[in-house]
C-alpha cells in the first residue's frame, strides 16, 4: 500500500485564492524520516502554482531561508504571519539530516501547530534562550528596517524570539515595504496591554495624540474587539490589544515613540520592532525578491533553486 501524502505548501495557506487541496489521509502526519536520507523530506513536492502575492511571499520566504539558516544553527524561531507557512516548507526542503538535531521554537499558536504538522522538534524560548535565527512575518517595513508587528496579536512573543535570536529576519511581499510607518498599515501600531489597564492606556495614547477618527473617516485608536466572538481579541498571553494610529510626523520618529508609549503603566509590549532586523525580504509581482540590508543598502533575487544548496556559513 503506497503512502499517503499531503501537500504541505498548498495545505497550510490560509487563503480563499488558494486551489482545492486534495489529501489522501485527513489524519495524516508528516514521517520525521526522509525517503532517501540526506535529501529532501517527502513532504517536499513541486511547487504548485500560486496568485501573485502568494507566489511573492513564498519567494521571499525561499531567499529568506536559503541565505540565513545554514547548517550550523540548530535553535531557530519560527514567527507568525501569512508568509510564515513557506517559511516552514523551505526549511522542511532543507533534509532530514539538516533537521534532526535542529529545535524550532514558534511565537504564538499558528507557528506551533506547523512545526508540530511538519515534523519538526518543537521548544520553547524559556528552554532556549540564545536562538540562532528568527525569521518572521511583518505588517509594515520601512527603509531603515523598523517594522510594525502585531496585526495577529503576537507582538510580545515575536518580540522575545527576535530579541534572544543572533540574527532576525523579515519576510514579506512587496506591499509591506514603505519609506515611513504607517502608510500601506493603516490600523495603528498594535500595543498589548494588561486587561485591567486597557481604559486608562487607551486616554493616555489620545493625549499623546493618536486620533479616535482617522482622515478617511474610519475608526483610529480603538481596543481591538474579536470578528467571530463577542469582546475584545485576547492575545495567547491573555491580554488585551489596542490598535492606535498616529500623525506621520511622529511615525517618523518609531523609536521615540516605542519609548514613549512602552513607558505608559499597563503597557505589556508595542508592536514597534526597531533597530532588531539584520534583513527583510520583499518578494515583488515580477517574480524578484528586493532584500533590504542592515547597510542601507538593496539587492534584487532573480530566483532561488528548486532544492536549497545547504552550507555552513562562515
Amino acid at each position: 500500500m503506497p503512502t499517503p501524502t499531503v501537500d504541505l505548501l498548498k495545505s497550510k495557506y490560509n487563503t480563499a485564492d488558494a486551489p482545492d487541496i486534495k489529501v489522501s489521509n485527513p489524519a495524516f502526519v508528516p514521517p520525521t524520516q526522509p525517503l532517501t536520507p540526506g535529501k529532501q523530506l517527502p513532504t517536499s513536492v513541486p511547487l504548485p502554482v500560486l496568485p501573485a502575492v502568494e507566489a511573492a511571499k513564498r519567494l521571499a520566504a525561499f531567499a529568506a531561508v536559503d541565505r540565513h539558516i545554514a547548517l550550523q544553527h540548530k535553535v531557530i524561531g519560527i514567527g507568525s504571519g501569512s508568509t510564515v507557512p513557506y517559511v516552514v516548507d523551505r526549511i522542511l526542503a532543507q533534509g532530514f539530516d539538516a533537521n534532526k538535531d535542529r529545535v524550532f521554537l514558534p511565537t504564538g499558536f499558528q507557528s506551533k501547530e506547523l512545526i508540530i504538522k511538519a515534523g519538526l522538534t518543537l521548544g520553547d524560548v524559556d528552554q532556549y534562550a540564545k536562538i540562532d535565527v528568527t525569521i518572521d512575518g511583518a505588517d509594515e517595513v520601512d527603509n531603515e528596517l523598523n517594522s510594525i508587528k502585531g496585526g495577529g496579536a503576537c507582538q510580545l512573543r515575536e518580540k522575545v524570539l527576535a530579541e534572544a535570536a543572533d540574527t532576525w529576519v523579515i519576510v514579506a511581499d512587496y506591499r509591506k515595504n514603505s519609506e515611513i510607518l504607517g502608510t500601506t498599515w493603516t490600523q495603528g501600531i498594535p500595543i498589548e496591554v494588561a486587561p485591567f489597564a486597557y481604559a486608562k492606556v487607551l486616554t493616555n495614547l489620545s493625549h499623546m495624540g493618536s486620533p479616535s477618527t482617522l482622515p478617511n473617516g474610519k475608526p483610529g485608536l480603538s481596543l481591538r474587539m474579536g470578528k467571530m466572538k463577542a469582546g475584545p481579541v485576547v492575545s495567547d498571553n491573555g491580554n488585551f490589544i489596542i490598535d492606535a494610529p498616529f500623525p506621520v510626523e511622529m511615525m517618523k520618529d518609531p523609536i521615540g515613540l516605542l519609548h514613549r508609549i512602552k513607558m505608559l503603566t499597563g503597557v505589556v509590549e508595542v508592536g514597534l520592532f526597531c533597530n532588531m532586523a539584520e534583513a527583510a525580504y520583499f518578494g515583488n509581482e515580477d517574480g524578484t525578491v528586493s532584500a533590504r540590508l542592515k547597510d542601507g543598502s538593496m539587492e534584487k533575487i532573480s530566483s532561488v533553486p528548486d532544492i536549497p544548496e545547504l552550507k555552513a556559513q562562515v
